[in-house]
């Protein structure tokens, strides 16, 4: 049994077959201590071809998104009933709504008479959708409700008209869909036990999703999803930023197939790089990274979570949608005023937009234009690039042959 810094319960790893954080970490700080990394078997190559080719991100938005589940929103966005978000995914546009009964639906954004866009608004609450063009109604299931003028319409079945639903799962406080009506979800055994069980743990639908925002980027997702699996451009990218305050190159991995999570030390573990902590907790002195594959990455930090997700754009493969979500504890379980709870996150807020902006978004976008070169020749994943090699390695599994497009 370990403690759980960020919730203070007993966590119960063993059943699982995963290694203790308080071991991780010190395998992390042994790391540091002889300037090594947990490393891959072998470096990985890849072509542009596989960040500007319209084929196969034709691919992947079929053979990924539609197939597998990817997280969309925290439950708390959608805490009541009527509350609903709009997403654009790479195949649907989807209005995300609370059910009378508590669950979650995710309907397609486009009304049944005449194709109309029948929600614009980005989040809300909604007793019924109506459509802007002929004022079609529909009830928060999708069931049509109101034709108007029907008797001048024709015969028209309203049960056959509702909205088309796409498969919808809310779990460990994340709503998940798959992008594709008649597919199938199990999270959990998307997931598998080890990365379920994490999750488990965290118990984030306690959690309140305080602050987020979508960024529409010149970028391929798979750039962007990289970037914030990479503990090894920290130094170079974020000299006077991150790097500050976390190690570059360093990371204790645990691999699960699909996923993976990996810590990384704070500076702040330097005073125990010449003495041994014993039984002293180090979870304060790490960053720790999981990856939820296809297309997010979880970053759990000592008083809070950030979740960052990635999407390709329904068309072009040069483009991309990134969304940030800052998940946190509310002001009265952590213990501070609201009005200090509020300084906080602004405050946590400003400075993840001022890096983003500011350093990784301006390297990705040169990235994408750099792969468009007609001579770009082969690149390479060193065996260091733990986070990336798992991530690419799912890429393959799913988007078998996509890499020699």
């Amino acid at each position: 049994m370990t403690t759980d810094n960020l919730t203070g319960e007993q966590v119960d790893n063993s059943t699982l077959g995963l290694v203790d954080r308080e071991t991780r970490i010190r395998r992390a700080l042994e790391h540091l201590r002889n300037d090594t990394t947990d490393r891959f078997d072998d470096v990985e190559y890849f072509t542009a071809d596989e960040f500007t080719s319209d084929e196969v991100a034709r691919r992947e938005r079929d053979e990924i998104f539609g197939r597998v589940p990817t997280i969309v929103a925290h439950s708390s966005e959608v805490a009541n009933t009527y509350d609903f978000v709009t997403v654009r995914m790479p195949r649907n546009t989807i209005i995300v709504t609370r059910q009378k009964d508590g669950s979650v639906k995710a309907l397609v954004n486009h009304c049944r008479h005449r194709g109309a866009l029948l929600e614009k608004d980005p989040c809300g609450k909604r007793r019924l959708f109506s459509c802007p063009y002929h004022r079609w109604s529909y009830d928060i299931d999708g069931s049509l409700r109101t034709i108007t003028r029907d008797t001048t319409v024709g015969d028209v079945d309203t049960s056959e008209r509702g909205l088309i639903e796409l498969p919808c799962e809310e779990r460990h406080g994340f709503i998940w869909v798959v992008d594709r009506a008649g597919a199938s979800i199990d999270v959990a055994d998307w997931l598998g036990p080890e990365m379920d069980g994490i999750l488990a743990g965290y118990d984030l639908g306690d959690l309140t999703c305080v602050k987020s925002e979508g960024f529409t980027e010149p970028s391929n997702w798979k750039l962007m999803q990289d970037a914030f699996l990479d503990g090894y451009h920290i130094q170079y990218a974020h000299p006077n930023t991150a790097a500050k305050y976390v190690h570059t190159n360093v990371m204790a991995l645990e691999d699960f197939g699909r996923h993976c999570r990996f810590v990384a030390p704070r500076k702040s573990i330097d005073k125990w790089l010449e003495e041994d902590p014993g039984e002293q907790s180090l979870g304060a002195d790490v960053t720790e990274t999981h990856f939820l594959g296809p297309n997010s990455t979880l970053l759990r930090q000592p008083d809070h979570f950030q979740l960052l997700t990635f999407r390709p754009h329904h068309e072009n493969a040069g483009q991309s949608v990134m969304e940030m979500r800052l998940i946190v504890p509310s002001a009265e379980k952590a213990g501070i005023t609201q009005e200090r709870w509020d300084y906080l996150w602004d405050k946590n807020w400003e400075i993840l937009l001022a890096v983003l902006h500011g350093e990784d978004f301006p390297v990705l976008r040169d990235s994408q234009v750099a792969m468009a070169s007609a001579d770009a020749g082969s690149m390479v994943l060193g065996r260091n690039e733990v986070g990336n090699q798992v991530f690419r390695r799912l890429l393959k599994d799913l988007v078998p042959g996509a890499d020699s497009a």
